[in-house]
């Protein structure tokens, strides 16, 4: 535990000053919790017990995959809200990913139907949509890093050697590197706007070869 106290709740959730019932009114039966490092705080398709605070420490927000490899989505630090857990709320699904604590933690745990009746609140819900939108942009730049990664560059090397024009659909390059056709499709139209290929219908016409070839060398750097 903790040697020092954490920091009050509504100085790093000035949004729950509005809220009712308040956090006091619903003491003892929420109340914080300290635990150590590595406490799964919730697991993936399991209920949502409730809606956590951080007050202290770290917890990660994971995703495990079905051959056992686990993607890091990201990190709840005291004065952020979990993004996973909001969206379970929202719609009351099982949750899509799971948490553990990084380090010792102390939290508060809001039931849901509490935090439901918190959402009446205009600032607790601004808040909360306000946390949808940064996580979305994190999320949306963590699915482009993984997604694409050396992808374009293998794409790159894909589309040479054919001659200038290929008839080729995007679901069978997507098929020859092992991914989606959605994928291929964002990449190709990407490099239309480069200029280095035109597109139609089943067909990829190659207009800057040089600038694929040195795309496609990086391949092994």
């Amino acid at each position: 535990m903790n040697s020092s106290a954490p920091p009050a709740p509504a100085a790093l959730y000035p949004a729950l000053a509005k809220v009712r019932p308040t956090l006091a009114e619903l003491a003892p039966a929420v109340a914080p919790v300290t635990v150590p490092a590595g406490t799964v705080l919730f697991s993936e398709n399991a209920p949502c017990r409730g809606f956590p605070l951080v007050l202290s420490g770290e917890v990660k927000v994971s995703r495990n995959s079905g051959d056992g490899r686990s993607l890091e989505l990201y990190r709840v630090v005291p004065g952020e809200l979990c993004l996973v857990s909001s969206a379970c709320l929202f719609r009351t699904q099982p949750l899509s990913a799971h948490g553990i604590t990084t380090k010792a933690s102390t939290l508060l745990l809001i039931p849901p139907d509490i935090f439901q009746r918190w959402l009446e609140t205009p600032s607790f819900r601004d808040e909360v949509l306000g946390l949808f939108a940064e996580r979305m942009a994190d999320l949306t730049s963590l699915v482009d890093a993984v997604a694409f990664h050396k992808l374009d560059r293998r794409l790159a090397a894909a589309l040479l050697g054919h001659g200038q024009h290929l008839a080729v659909t995007h679901q069978a390059l997507a098929n020859e590197l092992g991914t989606v056709r959605e994928i291929v499709t964002r990449l190709l139209r990407r490099f239309e706007r480069e200029g280095w290929v035109a597109l139609g219908r089943e067909q990829i016409q190659i207009v800057n070869g040089a600038a694929l070839r040195e795309l496609a060398a990086t391949l092994a750097a």
